[in-house]
Formats: C-alpha cells, structure tokens, sequence
C-alpha cells in the first residue's frame, strides 16, 4: 500500500505541492526585502533591472507571483514596469511548461486516455482551450503556477496557453502596475494591495466574469457530447 501510494506521488506532484505552497511564503519574504531595502531597490539602474527581469522570469515559475511583483515594480517603475512584467509573466509561463513536459513526459495524458469517458471530457474542453485558459488567468484567486501546470498537463497547446495567458493575466497586471504607481509608501501598499474602493471592484468584478465564463465554455463543450 505504502509502495503504490509513493509510485503515484509523482515529481509533477511534488511539483504542484510546491507551486502551491512556495508562492504563499515567498509573498512575506519578498515583502520583508523590499521594505528593508527600499533605497536600495529604488537606485537601481537600467543594466540592475534587467538582471532583475531575467531572475523574477525563473523565480515567477514557483515562487513569486507575478501580481505581486506587478505591485512592486510599478511602485518603483511605474508604467515602465509593463514590459518586464509581461516578458516575466509569459516566460514564467514557457518555463513550466517546459519543465512539466521534461519531468511528466504526458504520464498525465497517457493516463487519462486510459478512461474513454475521461478522454472524450478532455477532448471537449481542450476544444475550447483558449478560452478556458483566458477565463482561469483572468482571475487574481488562483495560483499562477498552478494553473500554468494543469494547463501544461492537459496537453493544451503552448500558443493557446501563451496567449491566453497573456490576455487573461493583463487586466490585473495593469491594475497592480497602476496601484503600485500611485503608492505613497511601500509598506501601506503591501499590507493594502487595493488601496482604492475602485480597484477592490475591478478585482471583484474580474473574479465574477473569470468564474461565469469558465462555466460557460465547460458547459457548452460538455453539452456538445
């Protein structure tokens, strides 16, 4: 029993566990640093900021979340902090999805083409891809390296998931940016991400649409067998 129950546990497994887990104590790590060393971060220079990018473009796999780098960046960026969130959020995207295809090698799909009624489910949904990756990214509630995984495991394709995670992640990016921006001070920003009523209602507002038109597009696919 114990052997079957560790064969299952898998390193996509562990790999889920982790991005679960990480993003949650890197968030108060992160924020520690950027408050203790605010002078610092803010007298970085253009060559600095790069570097930063490119290491945040890794890290965002599993452990910083995007949104959350959002809101820093465009604390001390401004609207300069667009371009290297959007190169980190798709390349955190490419890197998982990278990653997963190396560890799984489609175990997951292979499995699941075990089951015809789990394969004809797949099958239907993958069918609306796009949109259902648009709909998942759009909501700031669920973790961005966890659902970049079940995306990369399902098979959906890297444009699909590029793009709609793209598109999906970019509202909530822009929100962040502009919260970051209009900050006074960093510490009331990380304790009060939306410091504005308006931003807490296009946050309400983003996971109302992200959670109807996920149920929309897995509806109509599933109504379609």
């Amino acid at each position: 029993m114990k052997n079957t129950i560790l064969q299952k546990f898998t390193g996509t497994a562990l790999l889920g566990v982790l991005l679960s887990i990480t993003p949650i104590v890197f968030t108060s790590v992160l924020s520690y640093y950027a408050i203790v060393y605010e002078t610092t971060i803010a007298g970085l220079t253009v060559g600095q900021w790069v570097l930063v990018t490119l290491i945040c473009t890794i890290t965002s796999a599993a452990l910083t979340p995007p949104t959350m780098l959002a809101l820093l960046l465009g604390y001390f960026l401004g609207w300069n902090a667009l371009l290297p969130i959007l190169v980190i959020n798709l390349g955190g995207i490419l890197f998982i999805n990278l990653l997963v295809r190396w560890i799984d090698h489609d175990r997951f799909i292979r499995y699941l083409r075990q089951n015809p009624k789990a394969q004809s489910v797949l099958d239907r949904i993958l069918n609306k891809e796009l949109e259902v990756i648009f709909f998942a990214k759009l909501s700031p509630i669920l973790p961005f390296g966890l659902t970049n995984l079940l995306f990369a495991l399902s098979g959906a394709s890297l444009g699909n998931i590029l793009l709609g995670g793209f598109l999906g992640m970019l509202p909530r990016t822009l929100l962040a940016i502009w919260s970051g921006r209009e900050a006074r001070e960093i510490q009331a920003l990380l304790n009060d991400p939306n410091q504005s009523r308006w931003g807490e209602i296009v946050i309400i507002g983003l996971i109302i649409v992200s959670i109807i038109g996920l149920w929309q597009v897995v509806q109509r696919a599933l109504a379609k067998g």
